[in-house]
């Protein structure tokens, strides 16, 4: 009975949260694919039958912290609002075993931010001091907790199209942000930002590139719609384009896939990755153009923070 696998439910994860330093575990993450410590299949999706909705299935393994695992997260339609849900199941590269199951739909927000804040890091210009996030729920505001020591920011402006006649959620953004500017558009937020997150749920571009500041770096991040962009597919023809991982990312991201078959533009003109970043084995981005980091989220992510989780789990037994 020992040996049994532990359940952390989201209750669990969110008191187990603040006892981890996810943007710390992901910088561990990349460094060890960059080492070639890790292996990352790409993601798929399957559709049930009867057009019930799918799921996607992430997948990672790390031999350095001796742990593999998936995250399964579903889209199930229903007769109202689809249902959303992921677990990650993690799994000792030493005996085989199940060593937890693991609620993933809180871990998801912070590992896709931290992420983010890591490109930003390791991409964006260091004397950066304007920020614009796009975008107002738990993930813009995820993302902000985690790049606002990054940088000297002197200015941060948000915004998203409902915010504005959201009391609430501006009160919550003044809480976590007191210098926090509403601005009136996506393009007033990003214009002379030198970091611009993009942080929506949206399908289809939510900014127009022409708005932005000639060096700045862009992050945009994924949703379940299929060919999802945030921004123009043709943004990246003169955009330096970096992702999370080469390997997988192009085929999954909308706007690459699309700039691919309509603009010209192929993985091959990916500048590097997060892996190739962390070990120094990627170039750095010039001044001379925009920087655009795009992030599907990868099962190592989930693995590596659930894994963090379970370490926390266990220290508390």
């Amino acid at each position: 009975m020992n040996n049994l696998p532990i359940i952390l439910d989201a209750a669990t994860v969110d008191k187990l949260l603040p006892n981890v330093d996810v943007l710390a575990e992901m910088r561990e993450l990349f460094i060890g694919l960059g080492r070639d410590q890790a292996v990352q299949p790409p993601q798929t999706v399957t559709l049930l039958p009867e057009d019930k909705g799918d799921f996607i299935t992430y997948l990672g393994a790390m031999t350095n912290t001796n742990v593999f695992g998936a995250k399964l997260s579903p889209y199930l339609v229903t007769g109202g609002k689809p249902i959303i849900t992921a677990w990650t199941v993690l799994m000792s590269v030493e005996t085989g075993q199940p060593l937890c199951l693991c609620d993933s739909g809180k871990l998801t927000t912070e590992r896709t931010a931290a992420t983010s804040a890591l490109a930003v890091d390791l991409l964006a210009r260091k004397d950066a001091q304007h920020i614009a996030i796009i975008g107002s729920g738990a993930v813009a505001k995820a993302h902000w907790r985690y790049v606002q020591a990054l940088r000297p920011w002197q200015e941060v402006r948000v915004y998203s199209q409902n915010l504005a006649n959201d009391k609430e959620n501006w009160a919550q953004w003044q809480a976590i942000c007191p210098n926090a500017i509403l601005a009136g558009s996506a393009d007033d937020a990003a214009r002379d930002a030198g970091v611009v997150m993009l942080c929506t749920s949206s399908g289809t571009p939510v900014l127009d590139h022409a708005a932005l500041a000639p060096n700045a770096l862009v992050t945009s991040i994924s949703t379940n719609v299929a060919q999802a962009h945030e921004i123009a597919p043709d943004f990246l023809t003169s955009a330096q384009v970096y992702c999370d991982y080469r390997v997988t990312t192009p085929s999954t991201a909308g706007e690459m896939v699309l700039a691919t078959r309509d603009h010209g533009w192929s993985a091959a003109d990916i500048h590097g990755d997060l892996a190739e970043l962390s070990v120094g084995s990627s170039e750095s981005p010039d001044a001379s153009r925009p920087i655009f980091f795009r992030s599907v989220g990868l099962g190592l992510e989930d693995i590596a923070i659930a894994n963090t989780i379970y370490r926390a789990a266990c220290a508390q037994k």
